[in-house]
């Protein structure tokens, strides 16, 4: 297949409610390297309805471009409609690299136009690079349960596309002013086509568990040993005024809820700082909080993975060290102290 005709870097912008997906500026980011790298242009498609003057930010965030379908019948995600306008897009404009947030809407959306573009799609990428002469996509993600990075190409196929953790790329710094070209489409689709009807958003009011919010995380894996063991965590989470984290195992083992995990099937969390205890430091976990501000381990394998990944490591029994900390973190600091530490990493 000849790949001439096919050029630049695009990034799906998830918005909701008038406001873009923190993962879509992430992916911005991580777009303006690849398109850099290739001597291309950025661009971010946007859906919706009167979404336009989302493209200010688009552009303050990286994109050179951006691609706007401002329609009513977009006004809800609906896969049908989402999807005929990113098929309408990307063979009228034909571009190299399509990036999603990889969240509900975005791995719907990139399964349903992967399917009938068609090309390859990775999903739940947690590195992006591109090969300069090529322009191939080297989209990294665990495998085998989270043992081994594997780097998958599209060899084959344009566009190549991804979806992308949230929390694993990092955002640009906005630059205020910055302007870009706006291109608007529109495309001649009429409610009666979609067999999808939205008929009621019902809002949950249930307070959910998010330590991807939080600054300061606590996590323990196993090592703990048992659910009792590890209320160990608890207690240093409720002494600073952080999260509750865990590893996969733990979860699996019943000693807390699966919100609460950090991993590749758990939640990218980018906390100030992370505790990590009575955590082997599988590859799995580690995706999930390597880029935390300042990472701390506290394991009694001195060959444990996680002591490859840390700022700071400790080699011992969390039993002894933890109660140690609690102490000493309640004599010298209170709540706001601790927090101001963390504002400071």
């Amino acid at each position: 297949m000849d790949f001439k005709d096919y050029s630049g870097v695009w990034v799906f912008i998830e918005e909701k409610d008038g406001e873009i997906a923190p993962v879509s500026l992430e992916l911005l980011g991580a777009g303006r390297k690849l398109a850099d790298k290739r001597g291309c242009e950025l661009a971010g498609v946007l859906i919706g309805e009167n979404i336009k003057s989302l493209t200010k930010t688009i552009f303050e965030y990286g994109a050179d471009s951006a691609y706007v379908y401002d329609q009513p019948i977009f006004k809800h995600y609906r896969t049908e409609s989402f999807m005929k306008a990113l098929l309408d897009c990307s063979n009228k404009y034909k571009p190299e690299i399509i990036l999603y947030g990889a969240t509900s809407t975005g791995k719907d959306l990139a399964s349903a136009v992967a399917t009938d573009l068609p090309t390859g799609l990775t999903a739940d990428t947690t590195e992006l690079d591109v090969e300069e002469e090529t322009g191939l996509l080297l989209a990294s993600r665990p495998a085998f349960g989270g043992n081994i990075m594997a780097t998958i190409l599209c060899k084959k196929y344009r566009p190549q596309m991804a979806t992308v953790r949230a929390k694993v790329m990092k955002a640009l710094t906005p630059q205020s002013g910055r302007s870009g070209k706006i291109i608007e489409e529109t495309i001649s689709l009429q409610e009666e086509d979609i067999r999808t009807k939205v008929l009621e958003i019902v809002k949950e009011t249930t307070k959910k568990v998010r330590i991807d919010e939080a600054d300061i995380i606590v996590a323990g894996g196993k090592g703990l040993g048992s659910a009792e063991g590890f209320q160990l965590v608890h207690h240093l989470a409720d002494t600073l005024g952080g999260a509750v984290g865990a590893s996969r195992d733990v979860v699996e083992a019943g000693w807390i809820a699966h919100p609460h995990q950090v991993g590749q099937t758990g939640v990218t969390v980018t906390p100030k700082i992370y505790f990590a205890i009575g955590i082997s430091g599988a590859i799995q976990h580690v995706v999930g909080m390597k880029n935390s501000g300042l990472i701390i381990a506290i394991n009694k394998d001195p060959e444990a993975p996680i002591f490859q990944s840390c700022h700071y490591g400790i080699v011992g029994d969390a039993f002894q060290i933890v109660p140690v900390l609690i102490e000493q973190f309640k004599k010298a600091l209170s709540r706001e102290e601790v927090e101001s530490y963390a504002g400071e990493v």
